[in-house]
Formats: C-alpha cells, structure tokens, sequence
C-alpha cells in the first residue's frame, strides 16, 4: 500500500530547505492531496486547467495550486487569480495573452518561462534565440501584469544520467545568462526535476521540484 504520509516525509529529508517542493497531484484524488495536506505539504501541481479549477473548490483554501501543464491560450482566463504560478509559459502568444487576461481581472501573473533543453521534439518551450528576444524586450512595458519569476525546463526521458544533467546544466547557464547584465532580469526560481531525475535537478541548481509518483504513487 502507497504512504503518502512516508513517502513526503522521505522526500522532504533529502531536499535542501531552499528548495520548494511541488507535489504533483494530477490525476490523484482529493482524499490522497488531504492526506498530504494533513502532512504539511501546501504547493501542489495540476496540469489540466479543469482538474485544478475543480480540486480547488474542494479542497483548503490555503493550498497554493501551480500550473504545471501545457496550457492553452483559450483556457488562460479561467485560472486568473487562481493559481499562484504557471511553470509551462512556451510561447510569446501564451505570455501576451495571460498578460491580457490578467489585465482585463487587475491582477498579476507569476510565471515561468519554459525552456526547450530536452533532445524530444515532443517537448514544449522557448529556444534560446527566442528567450534572449524576450529577456532584451522592456518586460514591464510589454508585459506590466506578469511577473517572470524564473526559468523551467523538462529533462529528456531517459535512463542516461550523463544526458539529463547535460541538459539541466544547459537551462541553469540560461538563468545564470539572464540574470546578469545586459539582461540582468530579477529572476529567483529555476522549476527543474521530477521523480526520477530531482537529485540531479537539485545538484544543477534546480531551486523547485516538481514530484508526483514519489509521493502519490504511480499513475494508472
């Protein structure tokens, strides 16, 4: 039987204290989120706009909920206000229109901008000619209701540790690029590792995880 309560308590001993945990809670019942709730656990990470929007009523209100999916333009204004981060911002067209979005409800939207490290062209994000375009625009100008707070990046799926940590390296010299001049952006959170791969993540300079079966239990 899968202890969420052990699980979290394993996983939150083998991270430094500045790095956050996202516990990945798609596809999970409510009843599981609760149980790690109950266990402390407050961040947790939907990547169906649906599913979070849904969990959300039913659950404690002070549970920060991230956006961790692909997310599409026509499903953007649905989440203002509701999420505290979206990891998954892969388009020029997805910042400008969660900018819109957040103007139209007079809020302020924390995101990531995700980038492309992974060798599968399957795998979403911005390559690095697009993310200096966009670091070397006037951000508060262009974007006034969004806050880029940080880079996020999805390693290859693959059994060879030697090629994740290429790869995680890659996106952690992005965030070291942009954070010096010229761009010198104010950026704090580097979104990089999952499951099978955190340890890795952290030791590039990962500073958020994004951990689901290890705590949950796999998915069906």
């Amino acid at each position: 039987m899968n202890n969420i309560k052990d699980n979290l308590n394993n996983l939150v001993k083998s991270i430094p204290s500045n790095v956050t945990l996202i516990a990945v809670s798609k596809t999970k019942p409510v009843d599981d989120i609760m149980k790690a709730y109950d266990n402390g656990q407050r961040i947790f990470g939907e990547n169906k706009v649906q599913e979070m929007l849904s969990k959300r009523e039913a659950l404690p209100k002070d549970i920060e909920w991230h956006m961790i999916g692909h997310l599409q333009r026509n499903k953007v204004g649905s989440i203002m206000g509701k999420t505290a981060l979206i990891h998954g911002v892969d388009s020029l067209r997805l910042l400008e229109e969660i900018n819109k979005q957040s103007n139209k409800n007079d809020v302020v939207t924390n995101c990531l901008l995700q980038v492309h490290i992974a060798s599968e062209e399957s795998k979403f994000g911005f390559d690095q000619e697009e993310l200096l375009q966009i670091a070397s625009s006037d951000l508060e100008k262009d974007f006034p209701n969004v806050n880029i707070q940080g880079l996020m990046g999805m390693a290859t799926f693959t059994s060879q540790k030697e090629i994740i940590e290429k790869e995680f390296l890659q996106l952690k010299r992005h965030f070291d690029r942009l954070i010096e001049p010229p761009y010198s952006l104010q950026l704090d959170t580097l979104s990089m590792g999952m499951s099978g791969d955190y340890l890795l993540a952290i030791e590039a300079g990962s500073t958020m995880i994004r951990v689901g079966s290890k705590i949950f239990g796999g998915r069906s």
